[in-house]
Parts: structure tokens; C-alpha cells; sequence
């Protein structure tokens, strides 16, 4: 078994390929990629989003469901119309062949702007995350989106002078 690592510096790459240390690694900050050998390991981009209605900018985790669908968000892109040039972020789902659905476009208003966490999925498949802005008061919503892609408001956050909401489970 080998452990490649990945570390980047000021435009600069850091490669290993003979094993070394987990914790050395970790306190080094390199990211490792754990393969049983060199032809084991395969990189396939999934999906390339536009910025535009599909969402842009997925920073979160994905979560998977057992048919092998990702579901995410994207903290920009979706409504371009919605108050901030950017756009206000989707909830996504990449089905095994790479095709993209939106399954909720925020608007800035009630329901949110900008998710930045990941998401949480119950047994009947709905959906559960934040978003950081909008909402009643402008600091965010936390949100569950079932099945058919209905998003609820769970709680509108009322926090004043504070940051942004960064994820469902504290």
C-alpha cells in the first residue's frame, strides 16, 4: 500500500509517493489519497458546473443515497436575478451518469441564500441543511426539502451581530 500526498505552497506541489506518517501528514496539512496500488486509483470529473442555473461553487460534502445519486448544494449560481450578482446557491442531485438535477433554486428571500453546509437525508429521502443568509431576519434559514423538492423553513434564525450559519448538526 502506498500513500500519495498532495500539499499545495504558493503555486507550488509537494508529491510523495513512499509511505510516511498519518499523524506527520496531518500536522504537515497534506491531504492523502490511500491506494493498493499505482493503477488503482482513477480521477474522473463527474460533473462541471456552469455558475448559471445548475448551481456554482459546491463546497460542501455530498451525502449518497444507496442508488448511488450525490446529492449537494452550491453556495452560488441558480437564481442570478436574486439580489446578489452571483447568484443564491442550489440543492442538487448527480444521478451514477453524471446527469445534474436542481432540486430547489434559492431566491434570496424567505428561503435562504447562500448554502454552505452539507446536507442530511432521512429514510423517506427528504433533505435537511442551511443557508447562511436570508430568510426572515437576513442570517439564514435552516431548511428541509422533501422528496417532490417542497422546501420548508424548519427555524429562521434570529441571531443578531453573529456569523453566518454553517451547518445543520452543532
Amino acid at each position: 500500500m502506498s500513500i500519495e500526498s498532495h500539499r499545495e505552497s504558493r503555486g507550488s506541489r509537494i508529491e510523495q509517493t513512499a509511505p510516511i506518517g498519518l499523524i506527520l501528514a496531518s500536522l504537515l496539512g497534506l491531504m492523502l489519497t490511500v491506494t493498493t496500488s499505482a493503477s488503482a486509483q482513477t480521477y474522473q470529473v463527474l460533473y462541471s458546473f456552469t455558475g448559471g442555473a445548475d448551481g456554482g461553487g459546491p463546497d460542501s460534502p455530498f451525502i449518497m443515497d444507496t442508488a448511488g445519486n450525490l446529492y449537494g448544494t452550491t453556495g452560488r449560481g441558480g437564481d442570478l436575478s436574486c439580489g446578489i450578482s452571483i447568484g443564491c446557491g442550489v440543492v442538487f442531485k448527480l444521478d451514477p451518469s453524471g446527469i445534474e438535477t436542481v432540486l430547489h433554486t434559492f431566491t434570496g428571500g424567505a428561503d435562504g441564500s447562500g448554502p454552505e453546509a452539507g446536507l442530511l437525508r432521512d429514510a423517506e429521502g427528504n433533505l435537511y441543511g442551511n443557508a447562511s443568509e436570508g430568510g426572515a431576519f437576513g442570517y439564514g434559514v435552516v431548511f428541509k426539502l422533501n422528496a417532490a423538492g417542497r422546501e420548508t423553513v424548519l427555524k429562521l434564525s434570529v441571531i443578531s451581530n453573529c456569523a453566518y450559519l454553517r451547518s445543520v448538526v452543532s
